[in-house]
């Protein structure tokens, strides 16, 4: 153990899911918990006021996305390491993640002592993934051929919302066209012929969140 503790920022939109991280955290000699916060908005000023090591951060708030502030958080020079700790393990949910730089992925359902190896993991600048996301990773890599892209991924999810064709262009700032040329590359990759069962088979294989 070091003689400087590893800083933390807790990023949560629940009081409960903040005081009982706090508490769990808290109990390790070698963490200090310098601030928490309940949006991702606040987690990109209090990540550049508080200089912490880690951020452990949701991805659901009711503003800004956690991926979105993350992105903000490690484009800054000398970022702290960004470890998202969510309910969701969807591929859509996961991707944004990874892609906005995060070091880390957990779900809020891991045991204290999986939570603390994994801060201590991404403090030290290595990748923190829970097991099963780190499998689900694998999986699109060995079969890329029938994995959604992340674009893909958005564009079902919006259908999953019941959004239309036309909300979904505006929405994403997609011609109509582009939106039906992913729905019908959607269509082929799930082995299906309609909007309800692409949902569907979709929502099975946890490529979205219904």
């Amino acid at each position: 153990m070091t003689d400087t503790p590893i800083r933390l920022l807790l990023a949560d939109d629940h009081p409960v899911v903040r005081a009982g991280l706090r508490a769990v955290l808290e109990t390790e000699p070698d963490f200090a918990v310098v601030a928490d916060v309940a949006t991702a908005e606040g987690a990109v000023e209090l990540a550049a006021a508080h200089a912490p090591d880690v951020v452990l951060m949701d991805l659901q708030f009711g503003g800004m996305l956690g991926s979105e502030a993350t992105a903000a958080i490690t484009a800054r020079s000398g970022a702290p390491r960004v470890l998202v700790l969510t309910t969701y393990d969807t591929d859509a949910d996961i991707l944004a993640a990874i892609e906005a730089g995060a070091t880390g992925y957990l779900l809020k359902d891991a045991p204290p002592e999986e939570l603390a190896a994994a801060v201590r993991t991404a403090a030290a600048g290595k990748s923190a993934l829970a097991p099963t996301i780190a499998l689900r990773l694998m999986d699109r890599m060995r079969a890329p051929a029938t994995a959604l892209s992340r674009r893909e991924t958005e564009v079902l999810q919006l259908v999953a919302d019941g959004l239309s064709n036309a909300a979904i262009s505006k929405r994403l700032f997609l011609s109509q066209a582009t939106v039906k040329s992913h729905l019908v590359h959607i269509y082929a990759k799930l082995g299906v012929d309609s909007r309800t069962s692409a949902v569907a088979a979709a929502t099975a294989r946890g490529l979205i969140r219904r």
